[in-house]
């Protein structure tokens, strides 16, 4: 509750000082800490969009908004695989670098209903958008990739369209509410809110949010990550330990 009473101060600060039409936006919790209880969280993303000083009046809707939720990039590789001389194996494979490891659209109306196709696509707002520019590739051949690695992540809950995720609070406060797995990546999450009018851009705004492993299991990761060769040899100090001691109780 203080989380959320903190972000709906700071918006009502950030709107007591607008000069301009655009977006004024916040996260309920910048910073989320994994830890071994950690089971997913659900974040609150509140905004407001400002009166047009040059209008010389209020902000006046009715308004949409589009939010992007972009995790962490790394390279993902997508391999076909075909009969061999009757041996399934890998034949073909396209390399997209980078790309996210989780993407989540929030809208406030379905995406057709907001803007054109072209305004989406330019923007690189639906997720099978943002398979397809690989490394090196035409186009022509690489599409079926792009559609089968878009719909392994939306199966496994990383991609997601939800059209009905943000909320307008008044003709011109929002709020939107996310709700991140419990196998979520570390790293530097973006968010894109983007404002829109009679299917017209108006503004758009950049924020962001932390995902970070903490405790123990920081230092697992940290480990593994920076000192590969400790990791592997503490790793099989304690299998070798392990054993050992379960070879002695069941001894006796």
């Amino acid at each position: 509750m203080r989380g959320l009473a903190l972000a709906l101060l700071l918006v009502a600060a950030a709107i007591g000082g607008a000069r301009a039409e655009g977006l004024v936006s916040v996260v309920s919790n910048p910073n989320i800490a994994i830890t071994s209880s950690f089971d997913g969280e659900t974040l609150s993303l509140f905004g407001n969009v400002e009166p047009d000083a040059e209008g010389g009046g209020p902000a006046k809707g009715p308004y949409d908004v589009i939010i992007t939720v972009t995790g962490p990039s790394v390279d993902r590789v997508v391999r076909h695989k075909s009969q061999v001389l009757g041996l399934w194996m890998n034949t073909d494979q396209v390399e997209f670098n980078p790309f996210p490891t989780y993407y989540h659209v929030l809208a406030s109306n379905p995406l057709e209903r907001i803007t054109d196709a072209a305004t989406l696509s330019s923007r690189r707002i639906p997720p099978e958008t943002l398979a397809h520019d690989p490394n090196n590739v035409p186009f022509s051949r690489i599409e079926r990739f792009a559609d089968e690695l878009t719909r392994l992540m939306t199966a496994r809950g990383l991609f997601g369209v939800n059209d009905n995720a943000v909320k307008f609070l008044s003709p011109t406060a929002y709020v939107a509410q996310l709700t991140l797995p419990g196998d979520i990546s570390n790293g530097l999450f973006i968010t894109q809110t983007y404002l829109f009018k009679d299917g017209r851009l108006l503004a758009q705004r950049g924020d962001s949010f932390a995902v970070n492993k903490t405790g123990f299991e920081r230092f697992i990761f940290t480990t593994a990550q920076e000192q590969p060769l400790l990791y592997g040899l503490v790793g099989v100090l304690l299998a070798v330990a392990t054993g050992w001691l379960g070879g002695l109780i069941f001894r006796r």
